[in-house]
């Protein structure tokens, strides 16, 4: 039995409307989504402005907010309604007031006997330029210029700017062409009318869509004028005299201009204050020297929602980790957009601005409201229309699964339920290496959407016709949030190096078949799979070393066909971000270096503008806070492959399918009210000036004995018993757009897998987990954990006996499952504690115990500590404190514990101390059967006398009421947990200790340390 769990309806064909044609119908919407009613209209121009609805978790608990939109506020856009509607009369009229040459053109180009035929959304996106340019005054529409004007006022004073909506993969680069044309040719007709520029100035986010707008050059071999027939023969040559720049915003930064030392800037700009930086007209110039001495440019912003000057008197959001991160980086991209716009104005002049976007919104960290409409947009054409319209890939997100669990299916938001499961960016053990272990709901993920991609790649494959044409096989995306999540997803996926006791290392395969790059224990010549940091790459500066590492090979096998594709040409002048600049811009490209990549595993968002048509399946591996992040990381995949129409010339739909981004396409309207706001947040965070009071300490996954005796022995409980459910990972996952037909994803490929594969991979990594022979003694932090670095391998065919007993008497499937679902990484773990206990339990003699360390993020830090809070807060002292505050989940007593602490730190007793609040610290502990975390109150490092080099790291708890869950984490701290890690060796001094009263912490540690020094 499945859930539906938003209200669905099916419809069998999305596609209402002729792209060629202005839309005359729509599906209706209501206030629980879609139905199947078709509506005699073109649909309303309208977007939605979410509404965060704050609630309480649990009594006394701190106010949070959700972050995915609760309520949701429909806004007609009546300013682009009406002027859509007097476009339309204007249209209908003969389009009369323009110009010889604009009438010629918008004659050529809707034409209806034309072979390549415009989308009427280009045209439309086109009429509407034109009809403000030229005609809105003769017609007695002045409103429409000056609502332009005043919108622009307020947010982008002294420029002018009008934006055009244009979903993703609707051709907005063939409407920039179209404009440069009907500019240039009308300037060019009569250099005297003061409408119109033969000058262009066209920015872009990045490298990607700057080198791609090469196609609106007219000496361009493949320039869209011909191709796309935008101009007849004789205005080609005409336009060949148009002077057109085409750069990304990156190029507004002020360079050096003299190379020098630190210290001898600092001593120079004392007097003379950016001696060595370009100014602002210096910039220009260098900027716009192929322009020559050409004023009142025309400005195209391609993707122009990059482009923003923050609202000084707006609102101001309180924001933190990724999201913080995130808002800072597009402030500053924004500042240094429109700050140059600005200073092309200032010292050339800018004539108009035309924006275009898929998503011209404000978002987050503006100053503006989250997801308000650009006031000066004057046309729109929204990713519902474009679907209506056929013009775009339909995209497919889980609606319903097996699993019955939270309030959408798994695959939906798959970002809530892996988050805590990932490696973070920048730890001090942020090398990824050794066998790649995912979270299961990710693998399960993972290995779903590979099962159906398997059907559109087999479908490829087979088709001899698809083959003869050139066409390339489809391609899978990954959008992960940091580079050491995106080399654990690309390890899995297309294999891992495994380190052999000879130094020397063996490939191991990619779980994937199909985008799995070993062949031969070596890696194959042609990758299937890349690694991608997409952020780097399209700003055009180099990419930093860390990333250089991951990438080394894939680097070199790239240069290496690169030599094999073109004999003769050198790859020494070729960059290694050149080189898998091009990979990345010509996947999907016949003949291209690109061509043979099925798969992409991104580090940040896949670049707007890259334009692979090929795109079947998306898996986001990220937060997204808003939905205008999802419709653009999601718009990647929508580009067509088809456009030939059928003979109701209409396009047949094409589908996307997508995981892991909560994406929704017209949200339910609902309230209209305001939500009052909330109490004020306090950042806690580790502060930069006191890093010596770090403290650092081993995150734990686990323990395991070092067993006297080789002879192992089982002794089966009911302990031992592990049941498969589709409750933890659903089996069947029915994907479905919000129109159009629905396709149903299964694990059918993994239940294939041999029964005896399952025994043999359990016992293995049993053996690696728990059968380690430690070589030589740890004095030193590791700097990686490996199960697998030396094993006792010679126990292997006991532990495999032994695993085939616990498969046989311990383990139960419950509908849908099968034994090989033991194979998703996280139920393998299971299984091995498991199997692991029961040798334990059944070993005779002294037992050594030892710590199981984290696969990844072995060492946790204070230094990562970065959050807000609306509880009460201490503010600590910063002589014996790394984070801003303590925060008190009671009246008194983390206040009262943090000042005896303190006071401990005046006696020089104390060295430093730490709140495990957001440290990640946390101890494994199992009551009743079943695995839980712990999470001590305080850590605090103390000179027992050995000295500051040799602290005592003591983990305080403050004991309330006593019961048995509280009296078994205690015991497993003190018990397992302590010994453990100082058997390990590599991690300092630990000790344990509970503290009563906090009135009294001071007299209960000197008794704890005297004990110690005795």
């Amino acid at each position: 039995m499945t859930r539906k769990f938003p209200a669905q309806v099916v419809i069998e064909n999305p596609i209402l409307n002729s792209p060629f044609e202005e839309p005359r119908k729509h599906w209706r919407f209501t206030d629980e989504g879609i139905t199947n009613e078709i509506v005699e209209a073109r649909r309303v121009s309208s977007y939605f402005v979410p509404i965060a609805k704050p609630r309480k978790r649990g009594k006394d608990k701190q106010l949070v907010f959700d972050t995915e939109w609760t309520q949701d506020r429909v806004e007609e856009n009546k300013f682009i309604n009406r002027v859509r509607a007097r476009v339309a009369l204007w249209r209908e009229g003969g389009y009369v007031g323009v110009t010889k040459t604009t009438r010629r053109l918008l004659e050529y180009w809707t034409n209806p006997q034309r072979d390549n035929k415009l989308f009427f959304c280009q045209i439309e996106a086109l009429e509407t330029a034109v009809y403000i340019t030229e005609a809105a005054r003769k017609c007695g529409d002045t409103w429409i210029d000056n609502d332009i004007r005043d919108a622009n006022e307020g947010a982008n004073p002294s420029l002018y700017r009008i934006a055009f909506k244009m979903a993703t993969g609707s051709g907005k680069t063939v409407v920039m062409g179209m404009l440069i044309a009907w500019q240039a040719l009308n300037k060019l007709a009569n250099t005297q009318d003061g409408r119109f520029s033969d000058t262009f100035l066209l920015v872009t986010p990045g490298i990607t869509i700057r080198d791609r707008l090469r196609v609106l050059l007219p000496n361009d071999l493949n320039n869209y004028y011909r191709q796309r027939d935008l101009l007849p023969s004789d205005m080609m040559e005409q336009l060949g005299r148009a002077k057109i720049v085409i750069t990304n915003f990156h190029a507004f930064l002020r360079r050096e201009k003299i190379t020098a030392g630190k210290l001898t800037k600092n001593i120079l700009d004392r007097e003379n204050r950016g001696a060595f930086q370009e100014t602002p007209d210096q910039m220009v110039r260098r900027l716009c020297r192929e322009l020559g001495n050409k004023k009142n440019i025309l400005i195209i912003n391609d993707e122009a929602h990059h482009c923003y000057r923050h609202k000084p008197d707006g609102e101001e959001v309180k924001l933190k980790g990724d999201d913080r991160k995130e808002a800072e980086k597009r402030e500053k991209a924004a500042h240094t957009w429109i700050s140059g716009l600005e200073a092309v104005k200032n010292k050339i002049g800018i004539k108009a601005i035309y924006d275009l976007s898929a998503t011209p919104f404000f978002l987050r960290g503006s100053g503006y409201g989250e997801g308000k409409l650009f006031p000066w947009v004057v046309s729109d054409f929204s990713l519902i229309d474009a679907i209506e319209c056929g013009i775009v890939k339909v995209p497919r997100v889980p609606v319903s699964d097996d699993s019955m669990t939270g309030d959408q299916p798994t695959y939906r938001n798959l970002w809530l339920r892996i988050r805590e499961h990932l490696p973070k960016k920048g730890r001090r053990t942020d090398a990824i290496s050794g066998q790649p272990n995912l979270p299961v709901e990710l693998e399960g993920a993972l290995r779903s959407l590979y099962s159906n991609y398997e059907k559109y790649y087999h479908s490829w494959e087979e088709s001899i016709e698809a083959q003869a044409k050139g066409m390339t096989p489809p391609v899978f995306i990954v959008v992960c949030n940091n580079t050491n999540v995106s080399k654990l997803v690309f390890d899995y996926i297309a294999g891992w190096e495994k380190p052999l006791s000879d130094d020397s290392t063996v490939v191991v395969p990619g779980q994937l078949s199909i985008f799995n790059n070993e062949e031969n224990s070596g890696w194959a010549d042609r990758p299937n799979t890349v690694l991608i940091d997409s952020e780097q790459l399209e700003s055009g500066e180099a990419m930093s070393q860390e990333f250089k590492k991951i990438a080394s090979r894939e680097i070199e096998e790239f240069k290496a066909e690169y030599r094999a594709r073109f004999p003769g040409r050198s790859t020494e002048k070729l960059t290694d971000e050149d080189l898998l600049r091009e990979v990345m811009n010509t996947v999907g490209k016949k003949g291209k270096l690109g061509e043979n990549v099925k798969c992409v595993v991104s580090v940040s968002m896949l670049t707007e503008g890259w334009d692979a048509n090929t795109v079947s399946h998306i898996l986001g591996v990220r937060a997204f806070s808003t939905q205008l992040l999802c419709e653009q990381v999601v718009g990647r995949g929508l580009r067509r492959r088809n456009y030939i129409p059928n003979a109701e010339n209409k396009f047949d739909a094409e589908y996307a399918e997508v995981y892991g981004v909560p994406f929704s396409f017209i949200p339910c309207s609902g309230s209209t009210s305001e939500p009052k706001p909330g109490p004020i947040p306090t950042r806690v965070r580790a502060m930069d000036d006191r890093i010596d009071c770090e403290i650092a300490f081993p995150r734990v996954s686990g323990y395991r004995y070092d067993l006297p005796s080789d002879k192992l022995t089982a002794t089966f409980t009911e302990d031992s018993r592990l049941v498969l459910s589709t409750e933890d990972v659903p089996y069947k996952t029915e994907n479905a757009p919000i129109v159009g037909e629905t396709s149903i994803h299964t694990l059918e490929d993994l239940k294939k897998r041999r029964r005896q594969e399952v025994a043999f991979l359990l016992a293995k990594l049993t053996l690696e987990k728990y059968f380690r022979y430690d070589g030589q003694e740890k004095n030193e932090r590791p700097k990686e954990h490996n199960f697998d670095s030396e094993v006792q391998m010679w126990l292997f065919p006991q532990v495999l006996d032994i695993t085939k007993g616990w498969l046989a008497e311990c383990v139960t499937c419950k509908d849908n499952t099968f034994p090989q679902m033991l194979l998703f990484i996280e139920n393998a773990h299971n299984a091995s504690d498991r199997i692991y206990k029961a040798i334990v339990a059944s070993a005779q003699g002294d037992k050594a115990l030892k710590p199981i360390l984290q696969p990844y993020n072995t060492v946790g830090s204070t230094r990562y500590v970065d959050f807000d809070t609306t509880r009460a807060v201490y503010p600590t002292d910063p002589s014996f404190c790394h984070i801003s505050h303590v925060v008190a989940d009671t009246e008194s007593w983390e206040q009262k514990m943090a000042q005896a602490l303190e006071e401990l730190g005046e006696e020089a007793l104390l060295i430093s101390y730490a709140k495990n609040q957001a440290l990640g610290f946390s101890i494994p502990y199992t009551i009743s059967g079943e695995e839980h975390n712990y999470n001590p109150d305080f850590i605090a490092r103390l000179d027992d006398g050995s000295g500051k080099d040799n602290p005592l790291n003591l983990i305080v708890e403050v004991t309330g009421a006593k019961d048995k869950k509280k009296a078994a984490k205690v015991s497993t701290a003190r018990d397992f947990w302590v010994p453990a890690v100082n058997n390990h060796g590599g991690f300092g001094r630990w000790s344990f200790i509970e503290i009563s009263d906090p009135w009294d912490a001071k007299n209960t540690i000197r008794a704890a340390i005297q004990i110690n020094k005795e």
